[in-house]
């Protein structure tokens, strides 16, 4: 395994930007100058964080290195700050940064390949959300979305939110009413979704001692309303490492298509 840290400047946020990059089987001497020797591209895991932490927690948190090494993987984890993979009222483009240059910029470093059956997307609470987005918004370029505790009722957190008069999410799409049924609604991007031809395989999984749990119900049963299959699975546990630990596990051995070593 290879774990490579890439800082690249980044033209849609203006500022340089990093990630992470784990690539399977590969020493660490034959990495040269943004040259990685591969025959074939490999299939690409975009790994995303959550709302209070960066591109290195995924590292630090679980032993998803040690993980992938069992599939012909490698995994993408970018750093978005707290912006909820979208582009702000304030006028931050993280949504186009995330779904637009990340894949371009990594493609461009690394042989990752392109096709939509070898692209999948996942991420925890706030990154689940993130992941969500892309496989609803973009299912002609992956084939799998996951999401662990996502905070994927968006617009519920931010109508909870303004009752007390918090920032976190109000900061980026501004008030509830602008952001209900608007693209970063994923009610909505669920219902539009159903009606396409190319629909992303959905996996997703939420502790019963969550605060998100709700939320996460709520989108479950809305996604079979509209026509989307969700495999949906709960459990023990809150908002915490140790069962994304275990998560990001199932989601590997769950990737449809991939390839185990």
């Amino acid at each position: 395994m290879a774990l490579i840290e890439c800082r690249f400047f980044s033209q849609v946020l203006g500022l340089m930007s990093t990630m992470n990059v784990i690539l399977p089987n590969l020493p660490p001497l034959e990495v040269e100058a943004n040259r990685v020797p591969r025959q074939r591209p490999y299939p690409t895991l975009y790994l995303l964080h959550g709302l209070s932490d960066d591109h290195t927690v995924w590292q630090r948190r679980t032993q998803i290195e040690r993980y992938v090494e069992a599939f012909d993987l490698a995994v993408v984890m970018p750093a978005v700050q707290r912006s909820f993979y979208a582009n702000s009222v304030t006028g931050e483009m993280y949504w186009t940064f995330i779904s637009e240059e990340v894949p371009l910029a990594a493609r461009s470093f690394f042989p990752l390949s392109a096709a939509r059956e070898e692209n999948y997307v996942a991420g925890l609470s706030m990154g689940g959300y993130g992941a969500f987005k892309l496989a609803l918004a973009c299912p002609e370029r992956f084939a799998a979305g996951a999401s662990l505790s996502g905070a994927l009722d968006i617009v519920y957190r931010l109508q909870e939110e303004e009752k007390i008069g918090g920032d976190a999410v109000q900061r980026v799409f501004g008030s509830s009413d602008r952001l209900a049924g608007s693209p970063d609604d994923l009610f909505r991007l669920a219902r539009e979704t159903a009606l396409r031809g190319a629909q992303p395989s959905l996996y997703q999984w939420c502790g019963t001692d969550d605060f998100l749990y709700e939320d996460n119900r709520r989108f479950r049963e809305h996604a079979r309303a509209v026509g989307l299959a969700v495999t949906y699975e709960e459990g023990p546990g809150g908002h915490e490492w140790p069962c994304w630990d275990q998560q990001i596990q199932r989601v590997l051995n769950w990737l449809p298509g991939l390839r185990r070593l």
